[in-house]
């Protein structure tokens, strides 16, 4: 088997196979010292930066190519691999391989982690063994290895589900649908058709849980193989909102609003899709409230920093689409927005469809340029250098009423290493400027 990159989900299908007594060869396009230490620790043999030549060498030597997440569906390999018939696996087919237990499956442009973790926090609630895995820090062929987990969640990235050869979890969740990664997607259709696998291999037996809110999501609902359950903010679907009530396919009241930590119309989603996914999995209606009620939101994610004399700001760094940063604009009436990084090829002139809602903007990042034209003539907009600068202007431009909106709708890595390094960075520096407490 061919593994190409070796990050921490490569790394772990690597030591799978060795303890299965698997061969395997590992090429790296972009090798770091991290993952060579990785590769020493292990004795694995690294074939870095191969040209086009060597990769066909690899592939046609290869039983099958398996990429880590994130290598990008127009990657050599790939195509090599597709041309001549060698099969393109995932870890999720490892594991499907050597694990029978069921998988809870969610998928979406935005909220897949934080439903991710309501759903394992839910099973938990009602005395099922969880493990949540996937697109996270613990891969799936690593999950499996724990012989008291029950039902695995796991977070089903568009690039995990396009590199599956047959992936057919018992519950398959798909959020929502907006562009994104579209530097690695050949398209958006490709992002999309992606996305679509998740229910493809599905049977009558297992369960396709989607939203009413989103027509991309509806289409693909309609035609899904497995049993239907649906979710939206509106009485039409079986998880829906009745005044201040969640309310369960059976009519049974899950949760309340007024008792969730935060209720924008984003949270009230997700609590809904959580609470369908997690039934479907064996959840009780009383481990859904419980968890609903005890959660108090991800890092990241419009969260309050710091309140200087009514202004109050938010970091919501995680924000790195468009669609995202749209989301958390339309929970908050006047904003000075702070945007811009590493576009992923993504249209941002959306963002001044939501120009009603905006003080000012201040531009960061490599993608600054793109940010001022989404706004020129709209809302005005200054250039920040650093994020230093960008809070000192953010907090001269703010009113009394305002909240500053970290929402950058950009990947973080012209800047940072990640998102969660970029929202700290934010916090610290509003923190210092006004003098508060971290």
């Amino acid at each position: 088997m061919l593994l190409i990159g070796f990050g921490v989900t490569n790394q772990a299908v690597a030591d799978a196979l060795a303890r299965r007594g698997d061969a395997f060869v590992v090429a790296d396009d972009h090798p770091t010292d991290a993952s060579r230490r990785a590769a020493r620790a292990r004795d694995v043999e690294v074939v870095e930066m191969p040209d086009a030549d060597r990769y066909a060498s690899l592939v046609r030597d290869a039983a099958a190519v398996l990429p880590s997440p994130g290598i990008g569906d127009t990657h050599v390999a790939l195509d090599l691999a597709h041309a001549s018939g060698v099969p393109v696996r995932s870890e999720f087919d490892l594991a499907a391989s050597w694990d029978d237990r069921p998988v809870l499956a969610i998928t979406g442009t935005d909220g897949k982690t934080t439903v991710t973790t309501l759903v394992t926090d839910m099973l938990q609630a009602s005395a099922v063994r969880a493990t949540a895995a996937g697109n996270n820090e613990l891969p799936l062929v690593a999950a499996i290895d724990d012989p008291t987990t029950d039902v695995f969640v796991v977070e089903a990235s568009s690039f995990r589900l396009d590199h599956s050869e047959h992936f057919a979890p018992h519950v398959g969740t798909w959020l929502n649908f907006a562009p994104d990664h579209l530097n690695l997607h050949r398209s958006l259709d490709a992002y999309e058709a992606a996305k679509a696998k998740l229910w493809r291999d599905q049977t009558a037996a297992d369960v396709a849980v989607g939203s009413t809110d989103d027509p991309v999501v509806r289409r693909h609902l309609a035609h899904a193989p497995a049993r239907h359950v649906s979710f939206g903010l509106d009485t039409g679907a079986d998880y829906h909102v009745d005044g201040d009530a969640l309310v369960a396919d059976d009519g049974a009241v899950v949760c309340r609003t007024t008792e969730l930590w935060r209720a924008f119309p984003h949270d009230v989603a997700n609590a809904l899709a959580a609470a369908a996914t997690a039934r479907a999995g064996g959840a009780t209606v009383d481990g859904c409230h419980d968890a609903l009620v005890a959660f108090r939101g991800l890092r990241h994610r419009i969260e309050l920093v710091a309140d200087e004399d009514g202004v109050q700001w938010y970091d919501d760094s995680k924000a790195t689409t468009p669609n995202a940063a749209l989301a958390a604009l339309r929970s908050f009436d006047s904003v000075v927005l702070v945007a811009g990084g590493q576009n992923k090829g993504l249209d941002l002139g959306v963002l001044a469809g939501e120009a009603a809602r905006i003080r000012a903007v201040v531009a960061i990042g490599e993608s600054a340029a793109d940010v001022e034209r989404a706004f020129d003539g709209v809302r005005p907009v200054v250039v920040a250098s650093s994020m230093a600068d960008a809070v000192d202007e953010a907090r001269g431009l703010a009113r009394k009423g305002d909240v500053v909106l970290l929402s950058p709708a950009c990947a973080s890595f012209d800047w940072y290493k990640s998102y969660g390094e970029r929202g700290d960075d934010f916090a610290a520096r509003v923190r210092g400027a006004i003098g508060a407490a971290p």
